[in-house]
């Protein structure tokens, strides 16, 4: 009995000890954790690296405010199930392009208020269930095109705050679900390149997504302009030195067909929570891949398209308006040679007939002369010949 009651004990024991060990080891000494919730809170401890000895159920992992310095190759190994990882306010200069390997599940990604100067096109590899994703407030001079394939079911993207100039267009269209996108307070160069991001801009807002301002800080005559309300004849210039542009507006035109026609079969876009109406295309403007992104300042092509300044002409305001233009000046230069030719027409029979009645005039009034002195001559002669009778 007594032997029965000591194993019984030191089974207890036992259990006791591995549950110590097993909660001593689920959660570092350096953070706070609630097993319930699988919620792993880390925030202001003064970290200069990821912490270890995290339970693999964790969903939940908040980093920020503190100093660490860089993401190495699968920092977050030990937790695969984390939904949402926040690093924000560190001093993060670099990311591993493998740091989220294995993440499958992660749908909300910070690293606000970093150091970061470049992102991997790796970076976010097999994960395609993010859904926020902020980079404001760090110093990132572009943004790559590719990372576009992992991001397609992206609600929010933050910008804000960067070294972005320019921004490819073919990257924001490849994020079908975005309903807002933080871009101010970067030093946006408002040449030709930029003229593909407004044209998706007008598109996307008529959709009913939120862009919050994209200020331009270049050239200096743009200076503090919002890109949305500088007019399209600003950008004449740019039809000279760059195809792109035609391409682009080829594409927004498109574009417009289509929303219009998904409008009025009412299937309207996912994304569109709420219709605008669009700027008005008389003073506004909205590229294809080519014409969005600069190499270092947009994070994609465009880089070898030659840069211009932005001239003050007149122009049509788009291609269909162009094309509409030329086929009413047509039609109106048309109108006019033909009402000249009918004019000359009119004028050659006017004048021939005039020419004809003349003529007859002419001859007639010869005509009645000469009856006129055939009888003056007859009554000359009948007085003479009664005075010889």
């Amino acid at each position: 009995m007594a032997r029965g009651q000591l194993a019984d004990m030191r089974a207890l024991l036992v259990c006791t000890l591995l549950s110590i060990l097993s909660s001593s080891q689920s959660c570092p000494k350096e953070c706070s954790c609630n097993t319930n919730a699988r919620v792993v809170d880390c925030r202001g401890r003064g970290l200069y690296d990821i912490p270890r000895r995290l339970h693999p159920d964790t969903q939940e992992l908040y980093l920020q405010d503190n100093r660490i310095r860089g993401l190495g190759s699968m920092a977050f190994r030990e937790v695969p199930l984390v939904r949402i990882l926040d690093l924000s306010n560190n001093s993060i200069t670099s990311v591993s392009p493998t740091a989220l390997l294995g993440l499958r599940t992660l749908q909300r990604f910070s690293l606000a208020n970093n150091s970061l100067r470049e992102l991997d096109k790796r970076l976010f590899g097999s994960i395609h269930t993010l859904s926020h994703l902020d980079f404001s407030h760090n110093s990132l001079w572009g943004f790559p095109t590719t990372l576009g394939d992992s991001l397609k079911n992206l609600s929010h993207l933050g910008l804000a705050h960067n070294r972005l100039t320019r921004l490819d267009r073919s990257l924001l269209e490849a994020l079908t679900h975005l309903d807002s996108l933080a871009l101010k307070g970067n030093p946006w160069r408002c040449d030709c390149q930029l003229i593909s991001l407004k044209l998706w801009m007008e598109t996307y807002l008529f959709k009913g997504g939120m862009v919050d301002e994209v200020i331009c800080r270049q050239p200096e005559e743009m200076r503090n302009r919002d890109l949305q309300k500088v007019p399209y004849q600003l950008f004449h210039a740019c039809m000279t030195t760059s195809y792109h542009y035609l391409f682009a507006n080829i594409h927004h035109l498109e574009s417009e067909r289509l929303l219009r026609g998904h409008t009025h079969g009412n299937h309207a876009h996912p994304s569109s929570h709420a219709l605008h109406v669009p700027m008005a295309m008389g003073e506004s403007f909205g590229g294809g891949a080519g014409g969005g992104g600069g190499g270092g300042g947009g994070g994609g092509g465009g880089g070898s398209m030659p840069e211009c300044e932005t001239k003050q002409k007149q122009r049509p305001v788009n291609l269909r308006h162009a094309i509409a233009t030329v086929i009413i000046t047509g039609v109106v230069c048309g109108i006019v040679c033909l009402m000249m030719l009918a004019a000359a027409v009119y004028g050659c029979a006017y004048a021939a007939i005039m020419a004809k009645y003349q003529r007859e005039l002419k001859k007639n009034e010869e005509l009645a002369a000469a009856k006129g002195a055939d009888h003056a001559t007859a009554d000359d002669k009948e007085p003479l010949e009664n005075a010889i009778a």
